[in-house]
């Protein structure tokens, strides 16, 4: 053992002589330039925040760096509406995997929806993702197989932070702390706001369910949405055919004008879904650059009180804050 201590030993010093790591080894350098870009939007994504008396989460996302940006990113919120982005992404996997076709005629729960034909899953479709139809998102959950199949779908891809529970009409009636009934949907929520002063005041006035907000069901953190609409418009989680016709229809959203799409330049093309329960919006999706690059952004405002014009401002001035930031801003590293 004494004859091959010298060698040990000068290989241990050698740890000591050897060059240190260059910064390549730990990832691209940020110039300061660029951190100083990065600290000025997420302070204007603060003031942003301070619009409002509840808690606003956001988290943007560069499609070909990756690059990602937030504030309370990791927050829980409820995701309301914006929930049907990962209806929307199980039924076109079905589709992928030929379980369904987008000409396969869905029928309808009269009994708990009302009279209505069957409609094509197309066109099912297009409603969830451009109105917010709840009967149509509702049908498509009941053919995807239920809340738990449009979950397993989503964790499948990887993503945590983002659970779905609930069809709609179980996410309102627990949002209205009411206790899911038989028969009509609507019926039974009319019933239930002419009945109950409180619950028809809260309603009316677009307060805040805060035990509702608090529920981890049916919530996804601002970066677990943004990582879905990011998999989906990268093509990591559909076939192109899917992912196209998926994004087509998102484009043609008609909610939320002065969300999202609110303070973008005209003519900007912005893919995306809305969601709102009372003292809730949300709004989520993708942008395009004028020069073809995109990137994601999700933007979810809870447990607010001063209303819908507010939070939509929230919506509109973030997105635009990330606009700016990612048309303009230095190149991303140095070398």
């Amino acid at each position: 053992m004494r004859f091959h201590r010298p060698i040990a030993l000068a290989a241990a010093f050698g740890l000591f002589l050897a060059p240190l790591p260059s910064a390549d080894a730990f990832g691209p350098v940020k110039s300061s330039v660029q951190q100083t870009a990065e600290t000025r939007l997420i302070a204007q994504f603060q003031r942003f925040a301070t619009l409002t008396d509840g808690t606003v989460g956001i988290t943007v996302r560069d499609l070909a760096s990756g690059e990602t940006l937030s504030l309370n990113g990791n927050t829980l919120f409820p995701m309301a509406s914006a929930y049907k982005v990962a209806v929307a992404g199980k039924i076109f996997a079905m589709i992928d995997a030929g379980q369904l076709a987008l000409t396969d005629i869905v029928p309808r729960d009269v009994a708990t929806m009302g009279p209505g034909a069957p409609m094509p899953v197309a066109r099912l479709l297009d409603l969830m993702l451009t109105q917010s139809d709840n009967h149509a998102t509702d049908m498509l959950v009941a053919r995807a197989g239920g809340p738990t199949a449009v979950n397993g779908w989503v964790a499948g891809l990887g993503i945590k932070g983002l659970r779905v529970d609930s069809n709609t009409a179980d996410l309102l009636y627990r949002a209205m702390d009411l206790a899911p009934r038989p028969g009509n949907f609507n019926r039974n929520v009319a019933a239930a706001l002419a009945a109950d002063p409180a619950l028809r005041t809260r309603d009316s006035r677009d307060l805040p369910n805060i035990a509702f907000a608090r529920d981890p069901r049916d919530s996804a953190t601002p970066t677990a949405m943004t990582d879905l609409v990011a998999a989906i418009r990268t093509g990591n989680a559909l076939s192109p055919a899917s992912t196209h016709a998926f994004i087509t229809i998102m484009e043609r959203c008609r909610t939320g004008k002065t969300r999202l799409p609110g303070m973008l330049p005209p003519g900007t093309t912005i893919a995306h879904k809305t969601g709102t329960i009372n003292g809730t919006g949300n709004d989520t999706g993708v942008i395009t650059l004028p020069d073809g690059r995109m990137f994601a952004i999700t933007v979810f405002v809870m447990q607010d009180h001063r209303g819908r014009v507010m939070r939509d401002r929230i919506m509109a001035e973030a997105a635009r804050a990330a606009y700016d930031y990612f048309l303009f801003a230095p190149d991303r590293a140095t070398a």
